[in-house]
């Protein structure tokens, strides 16, 4: 029995953990871009909300680092009314985070969340 020797077996965890907005910032924005780029609000809001929610996960899990990831996407119709949101995290800053992508044009605005929780083992 190893443990009862006083060996300790060492798990090996291939991945990065530290949290870099601005990473998450420019993946994201390429995705809300490359689904909505010249569209106009309509009838299709569902399945953009789905592929930028779905594309974001993709492309942040490809990084390689041990994150338990969330996205959350939110298109309204541009109006004379605002739009205000917020969003809040109790957690330690050093691996986990968070950073909000914004984007929008004539008819509608876009608000992307991310939040990133660093799995420790």
């Amino acid at each position: 029995d190893l443990i009862s020797m006083g060996v300790f077996l060492v798990l090996y965890f291939p991945y990065k953990v530290g949290f870099n907005a601005e990473e998450a910032h420019n993946i994201v924005k390429e995705c809300v871009d490359g689904v909505l780029s010249g569209e106009d609000y309509n009838h299709n809001i569902n399945q953009w909300t789905a592929n930028i929610v779905e594309q974001s996960l993709t492309h942040l899990v490809k990084l390689g680092k041990a994150y338990t990831n969330i996205v959350t996407c939110a298109v309204v119709q541009k109006s004379a009314y605002g739009f205000h949101t917020a969003s809040s995290g109790f957690w330690d800053t050093t691996p986990d985070g968070t950073c909000t992508i914004r984007r929008e044009n004539q008819t509608m605005k876009r608000i992307v969340n991310v939040f990133t929780i660093a799995i420790v083992l």
